[in-house]
């Protein structure tokens, strides 16, 4: 059964705030022969909404954190394009309010709730845990459990 899940538009690998967008990084593996990515791709779904599309899409186009990359403006919003096409557009009718730390944080458990997600993949996991208003069936974890293939 197809699961789905809010993938945040950053997150920083270790001590290094580099740009990896995890929703992309996980399904340009699932395009790999390995066994374990193609099933992350096949087995989950992830969501897209108007905030998270603008966090991506803000992201993506600033030229100072991508200084050091390897791909061109043109190949990131490429890959940007691959990746929103395999998402699911999600309207979110009702605004939760979960009330976190960081105020602009919100419209993921908000995405979350509305598009029943069993989890939410960010490097942010203490400030998302941290609501007033919890929702104890969706999960918060790193794209590293995500991608061991642990259990939301």
């Amino acid at each position: 059964m197809k699961s789905y899940v809010a993938i945040d538009a950053v997150v920083g690998w270790g001590e290094v705030r580099t740009p990896t967008f995890a929703g992309i990084s996980l399904f340009l593996l699932g395009f790999a022969s390995s066994p374990q990515p193609t099933a992350l791709r096949t087995n989950h779904t992830p969501l897209m909404g108007a905030a998270l599309f603008a966090e991506y899409s803000d992201v993506i186009n600033r030229t100072d954190i991508f200084k050091n990359c390897h791909l061109s403006q043109n190949e990131r919003n490429e890959l940007l394009d691959i990746f929103l096409a395999c998402c699911r557009w999600t309207e979110i009718y009702y605004g939760w309010r979960p009330n976190l730390k960081d105020e602009g944080d919100n419209h993921l458990i908000e995405l979350a709730v509305a598009g029943h997600a069993q989890c939410i993949v960010s490097r942010n996991l203490k400030d998302l845990k941290s609501g007033e208003l919890l929702f104890p069936d969706i999960s918060i974890i790193s794209l590293e459990t995500f991608l061991q293939g642990d259990k939301p």
